[in-house]
């Protein structure tokens, strides 16, 4: 079993912690939009609260561990491991939750290119332990405004995984999916789920879009997310997502497997 040790060091290795790729300049951007409630960064999230940038800045030094100060404008963002570690911990025990109910499960991810693998492990450990995992929706259309305009996907699963392709079927660049923040793909999910009559999510698992447009709704949402994602962080303080574990989620994909190893080897799932 991976040691909670070699986890931490592992995270800033690789840079999924520590000094992350992520930029301050990314990360206040997102924040000044938040707090403008811009749709493109809220990602299904409807805040309770105002949110402030400050009040941002604050929450996201709190669960990421990003500097609080709000004259640090420039450089690269930071991320404490020992958070990540904590909040990987408590994603574990949200999957061995669901897993010994043996409950339906929803898995989707907006950034494919780079998660997939993980996702797909969870999949078939979840489904291993009983677990129905739902594949709603496959082949339907979503419609999606993107900065070029209005894009027609389509809601395909990869190994149990929602991913959103092109209307031709294919991700950009030979990639297995499209990299996309929208909640559309998760609530076009969700209805086809209640208009089939079969079973609904007791734990939707993804990042983006897929956690707070499910968080949203009222079905538990746990997931992934980077310091310039501040809506799953928000979420999470306002009851709306369970979990947010804070790291970049967009290094080699190959890197998120120790990640992969802890979390099932800590909810106590095969892998």
């Amino acid at each position: 079993m991976l040691s909670t040790g070699a986890l931490r060091a592992h995270l800033l290795a690789a840079r999924l912690a520590g000094t992350v790729a992520t930029s301050r300049e990314e990360s206040l951007r997102s924040y000044r939009l938040f707090a403008a409630r811009d749709p493109r960064v809220l990602i299904g999230i409807d805040p309770e609260g105002a949110w402030s940038v400050r009040d941002l800045i604050g929450l996201m030094a709190d669960q990421c561990g990003v500097s609080g100060d709000p004259r640090c404008t420039t450089g690269q963002d930071v991320i404490d491991p020992e958070r990540t570690v904590a909040a990987l911990d408590a994603f574990a025990l949200r999957l061995a939750a669901v897993a010994r109910r043996g409950g339906a499960v929803l898995i989707g991810t907006g950034h494919p290119h780079r998660l997939l693998g993980f996702y797909a492990a969870l999949a078939d450990a979840l489904s291993a332990a009983g677990c129905t995992v739902l594949t709603p929706a496959h082949g339907h259309r979503v419609d999606i405004t993107t900065r070029f305009g209005l894009r027609t996907y389509n809601l395909h699963y990869v190994r149990g995984v929602a991913l959103v392709r092109g209307a031709d079927g294919k991700g950009s660049g030979g990639e297995p999916g499209a990299h996309t923040h929208s909640p559309l793909p998760v609530r076009t999910a969700l209805a086809a789920a209640a208009e089939s009559g079969g079973p609904l999510p007791g734990l939707v698992i993804g990042d983006h879009g897929w956690v707070c447009g499910a968080g949203q709704l009222g079905f538990e949402a746990i997931g992934l997310a980077d310091t310039d994602d501040p809506a799953l962080f928000v979420g999470e303080a306002e009851g709306v997502v369970s979990v947010a574990v804070p790291l970049d989620d967009a290094v080699r994909s190959d890197y998120y497997l120790p990640l992969t190893r802890y979390v099932l080897n800590r909810a106590c799932l095969s892998q």
